[in-house]
């Protein structure tokens, strides 16, 4: 097994994720077999908790585990399907050497940092790469060099270097060369991240430094002296307005050569299959159309980085730019007319999300784009808030709302029976890959193509049955359920009395990739492009 670990220096939020990423689409291209791991060292068990504003949007896994946003990167590039083993967190790592000290394992031993708790931490390491027969196994250590949480991972990483064979092992540490206002390059930052990384006894062999423009020869030469690696293991990665075009940029500077040479690989023939799908993303730049976005996390983008990928995909598929306009929800429950908000804008997507901060927002945006006959989708939430909206205004259910927001007697959303008997907090979630059973003769047969579909999803209250009959009137339609036909998954408005009119139960963007864009999202982005917004 080849190991590639990935480490970061000077600040948080500089692009290990999607540098390792793009190693992982450069190795996938050649024919390699990939398994990436990400560490993250907060205590969290996992990221399922997590407020949205400080990091980011929760991404789903097949399995149901709530991890980290990078794990959409890796899937994303990678087109690898991961699950809940392929994030490790401080909280899952002292919990099981806890249980293991609790249950006598250690047999009387004082449990420490070395050898219990990093012995976990490679363990957990080993473990996937070998479960997933893969050439080569990508660890990305989360945080920065020099923060007391990350050390134990840290530690662990040095300890496999010394364990595996020298051939086998190498160490990306990406850190930030900025600029000052004469645009001079500044290496001091890289400099100390480096040295604080061989005080703890790493030496990376590849540097990859980000900056805002690409650097120049003696600023590569300065950082490979003091740093002490060869030059043309100094990488320069740019800001680039594309975050698929990375992997081009880090191939050009020469990452792959450098990495084949001190792993010992091949260089079998590349794919282009990515080069193409980048090619056509920069040919249709210029081919813009604006949707809109409403959420309650609107400020912070990274909040739905998924739906922003999948709109990506669709659109490059599609030959087109889809622009956001992200608009807050709260600012809609101000306004008795949204028009304004929605002006130029030829589709409205609401997003998933929790709580009632900025529900009857959403409501009014749904409302308007039914009324106007404007292109929607709605997803998770969205599509809870869409069953309130046609309920209310369509069924004339005039206070139907979901149990989660309010005392309603007109409960259209709300627990199922057997959920109500869980009382444990999380225990109702339902994550993770679930089939859905599609009605034939409906839009949603039309945009899968078929009748049995699987999706991710997160979230923990249902249609509910008691009021499926009032609803579906005058075109609306539950077109999606599960298999036993109870939880409902699908809604739609019939296309003679809507263009497009479509809400999800699931998460759709989980699923979506670059090559392969998800079929909501597709056939959304095409209702936008064939009804301009009227004058």
């Amino acid at each position: 097994m080849k190991y590639i670990v990935v480490t970061g220096g000077v600040m948080s939020g500089l692009g290990k994720g999607i540098t390792m990423a793009s190693i992982g689409r450069i190795l996938k291209n050649r024919g390699y077999k990939l398994v990436p791991i990400k560490i993250d060292p907060y205590i969290n068990i996992d990221a399922g908790t997590m407020n949205p504003y400080q990091h980011g949007e929760v991404y789903v896994l097949a399995d149901g585990a709530e991890v980290d946003l990078n794990l959409g990167h890796y899937e994303r590039f990678t087109d690898v399907e991961l699950g809940r083993e392929h994030n490790i967190t401080t909280g899952a790592v002292y919990s099981a050497v806890i249980d293991r000290e609790r249950r006598g394992d250690y047999l009387g031993q004082t449990v420490q940092i070395i050898p219990h708790v990093t012995n976990e931490i490679k363990a957990r390491i080993r473990g996937v790469a070998a479960k997933s027969g893969a050439d080569v196994c990508l660890v990305e250590v989360g945080g920065t060099v020099g923060d007391i949480e990350s050390m134990p991972f840290l530690e662990a990483v040095r300890q496999m270097k010394l364990e595996e064979r020298e051939n086998d092992f190498l160490f990306v540490h990406v850190t930030l060369v900025p600029s000052t206002t004469m645009h001079e390059q500044k290496t001091k930052p890289t400099q100390h991240s480096v040295k604080a990384l061989r005080e703890l006894g790493l030496q990376p062999d590849i540097i990859v430094c980000r900056s805002k423009e690409a650097l120049k020869e003696d600023v590569k030469a300065k950082i490979a002296m003091f740093c002490n690696v060869k030059k043309e293991a100094v990488i320069s990665a740019a800001d680039a307005e594309d975050l698929y075009a990375v992997p081009l940029m880090l191939e050009r500077e020469g990452i792959w050569t450098y990495i084949s040479e001190k792993l010992q690989l091949d260089q079998p023939k590349v794919d282009r299959a990515w080069e193409k799908m980048v090619e056509r993303r920069r040919s249709c730049r210029d081919k813009k159309f604006f949707i809109a976005i409403v959420g309650k996390y609107a400020e912070l983008e990274d909040s739905y980085l998924s739906i922003k990928e999948a709109i990506k995909h669709a659109a490059t598929e599609l030959g087109y730019n889809a622009d956001t306009k992200w608009i807050e929800a709260e600012d809609l429950e101000e306004e008795k007319e949204v028009c304004s908000f929605f002006d130029d804008v030829q589709g409205i997507l609401i997003p998933g999300g929790f709580g009632v901060r900025g529900a009857e927002g959403k409501i009014k945006a749904i409302e308007y784009a039914r009324e106007n006959k404007i292109p929607f989708l709605g997803l998770c939430f969205g599509f809870q808030l869409a069953v309130v909206e046609v309920a209310r205004n369509v069924a004339k259910l005039e206070d139907a709302n979901s149990a989660e927001l309010s005392e309603t007697l007109h409960p259209v959303i709300d627990l199922l029976e057997e959920q109500k008997e869980v009382v444990e907090k999380g225990g109702t979630m339902r994550l993770g890959d679930y089939e859905v059973f599609v009605r034939g003769d409906t839009l949603a047969k039309k945009v899968y193509g078929k009748k049995k579909i699987v999706e991710r999803h997160r979230h923990r209250y249902e249609v509910n049955p008691a009021f499926i009959d009032q609803i579906e009137r005058e075109g609306v339609v539950f077109s999606g359920t599960d298999r036993s036909g109870t939880r409902m998954e699908i809604l739609e408005i019939s296309q003679d009395k809507h263009p497009f009119f479509l809400a999800t139960q699931f998460h759709p963007e989980f699923r979506s990739r670059p090559n392969r864009p998800s079929p909501p999202f597709k056939a959304f982005l095409e209702a936008c492009i064939k009804h301009p917004p009227e004058k």
